[in-house]
């Protein structure tokens, strides 16, 4: 993972996000060194030339209003085309960004949380273990497809963060579909779950249909889709439920 930080007059009066909230950014076409606005066309954005741009969805990590700076934590993939752009960004390089998207609107009273996710969720379950009450018990269930992925993370008096490994040739979220299934929920809890699309998909069937829990029990972020099935135009588009 690395951070990249955007920063400029332009992102003066940038609201500032709550957490688990959402910005999108836009960069440059591979091979293309200037950053070209897309417009909307009723369906979808397109550029002038009727390319799709690049639109990935992240947290924003941190953003300081004093100094226009906004930090974004990245996932590096092996040929992503995001992850290639971060990889080899330097000051001055063009992008931009649009949002917030909502945050996550916590209950202060409940039990107990559940926080669960993979890589792309890090910096999300980062925030939550910032803004969550203090005095109240968090276990937190990440996955990751490399096990040198393990970061620190914000102290939390009360968390319990268990690290799970994907397994070799496992699909996306096997481990944490698994661990969230065997997760025992006390009365109360709240949970928030996000990674792949189809990961999330089996998460929300298991909580909503088979245990019963109403949405506003969990809420559910598919953060990214595998790349061999079909993806939206912006890519890795978030799809929040619950």
């Amino acid at each position: 993972m690395v951070r990249v930080t955007l920063v400029g007059q332009e992102l003066t009066g940038f609201p500032v996000p709550g957490p688990a909230a959402s910005v999108r950014l836009l960069i440059p076409l591979a091979g293309r060194p200037e950053l070209v606005i897309p417009e909307w066309n009723g369906n979808e954005f397109l550029l002038p030339d009727e390319q799709r741009p690049t639109i990935r969805t992240f947290t924003p990590r941190y953003y300081r209003t004093k100094t226009n700076e906004l930090d974004l934590d990245i996932v590096l993939h092996e040929d992503g085309a995001t992850s290639t752009w971060a990889a080899s960004a330097s000051p001055g390089v063009p992008a931009a960004i649009s949002g917030p998207g909502r945050g996550y609107s916590f209950d202060s009273g409940a039990s107990a949380f559940l926080l669960a996710g993979d890589e792309t969720a890090i910096p999300a379950i980062a925030q939550l273990l910032e803004a969550l009450p203090r005095t109240t018990p968090v276990h937190a269930l990440i996955e990751l497809a490399h096990t040198d992925a393990r970061m620190a993370l914000p102290d939390h008096p009360r968390t319990t963060i268990e690290w799970l490994d994907l397994p070799a040739g496992g699909a996306p979220g096997t481990a944490l579909v698994a661990a969230v299934e065997e997760a025992h929920l006390t009365e109360g809890v709240r949970l928030w779950v996000a990674g792949e699309a189809a990961a999330m998909h089996k998460i929300r069937q298991h909580l909503f249909k088979l245990r019963g829990l109403s949405r506003s029990d969990a809420t559910v972020r598919g953060y990214w889709k595998k790349r061999d099935w079909p993806v939206g135009p912006d890519g890795l588009q978030p799809a929040d439920s619950g």
